[in-house]
């Protein structure tokens, strides 16, 4: 086992019981970390200095103090625009993120929105909200039988992966695509990268949206693209709202270029209580909880804990983001 080396790992403001918490059990659990909790930005200014090791959010003012610094670990699994800056970039400094934690749940909830499409629930709801009885005509085409289907999964990371899983399950044949992945997950009878993007769009019956916001995919789901699935296809985005572009979204849904869509994330939070997707008959939302599920706290602190260990062991470390791709 290769030699453990004390190091300092502050924590940057904002405290919160949960983060003082960790601090008390990493000290305990790594006694080769010495674990500062930096309750303002005054103390995090002057404990950055000399610290091997960050959690938080970590400016530029804080990163010009600190001299030693060598890993910091972000606090969430895809930190949104303006966690990676330039000089953050180009810094020496290893990221690592808490990605993974939410695979399960945010599976089931791909899942719950293609359930709900393919049964019609998109239409009874609002019917159950009328108190109104009717039936739909099995000719009308509204239930799909899903070993008919496919879905097209873009990004098949860990939720990606599990989503990929769930829907062979039910028989649904998934294609995918991926920037980094080689080979195919569980489940998913194609694998292709990204540049291929637009030539599945076509046979996709649900497109599944669950990257990250970088770069490269800020507000690639424009109109151009929804024009390329099929009018019967919904749309489907658990990833980040900066991806798709929403005034787009609703162009397409009124054009009755797509059947439908289900999001949890948007363009802007909370959704303006004036946008037209809160009215649309076939459209769900969800906001922005489809990670929401037991457990996560005790799967953050493990990531720490197990790159503390790994960080002081001169260990690879689990998560580590590409900066300049922000994943």
């Amino acid at each position: 086992m290769a030699a453990s080396n004390a190091f300092k790992f502050v924590m940057l403001p904002p405290q919160t019981d949960k983060t003082r918490e960790w601090a008390k059990r990493l000290a305990d659990a790594v006694p080769d970390a010495r674990v500062v909790i930096a309750e303002d930005e005054d103390v995090a200014a002057r404990e950055i200095v000399d610290a091997e090791a960050a959690f938080g959010w970590l400016g530029k003012e804080l990163l010009a103090k600190a001299t030693k610094l060598r890993w910091l670990q972000a606090p969430m699994a895809a930190p949104p625009a303006g966690y990676f800056y330039p000089e953050l970039t180009s810094h020496s400094v290893r990221v690592t993120n808490f990605r993974e934690i939410y695979n399960d749940h945010i599976g089931a909830h791909i899942l719950a929105f293609v359930l709900a499409f393919a049964r019609g629930l998109h239409m009874f709801i609002p019917q159950q909200l009328r108190r109104e009885w009717k039936k739909s005509p099995l000719e009308a085409g509204d239930v799909l039988h899903l070993p008919e289907t496919t879905a097209l999964i873009v990004g098949v990371g860990g939720i990606g992966a599990e989503a990929a899983r769930l829907l062979a399950a039910f028989g649904v044949r998934v294609l995918a695509t991926d920037a980094r992945r080689t080979t195919k997950p569980d489940g998913a009878a194609e694998l292709h990268p990204p540049s291929a993007l637009d030539d599945l769009l076509p046979r996709a019956d649900f497109v599944i949206l669950t990257v990250p916001h970088t770069p490269a995919t800020e507000g690639f789901f424009n109109r151009a693209r929804f024009q390329r699935m099929k009018p019967t296809a919904f749309f489907i985005n658990i990833g980040r709202g900066m991806t798709t572009r929403l005034d787009d979204l609703v162009a397409a849904l009124r054009a009755g270029e797509i059947a439908g869509a289900g999001l949890d994330v948007y363009e802007k939070e909370p959704l303006p209580t004036d946008h037209p997707l809160w009215t649309m008959p076939n459209v769900l939302l969800t906001p922005h909880m489809a990670g929401h599920g037991p457990y996560l706290d005790e799967r953050r602190f493990t990531i720490i804990a197990d790159n503390c260990r790994a960080f002081g062991a001169g260990l690879p470390l689990r998560n580590e983001v590409d900066k300049a791709a922000w994943f």
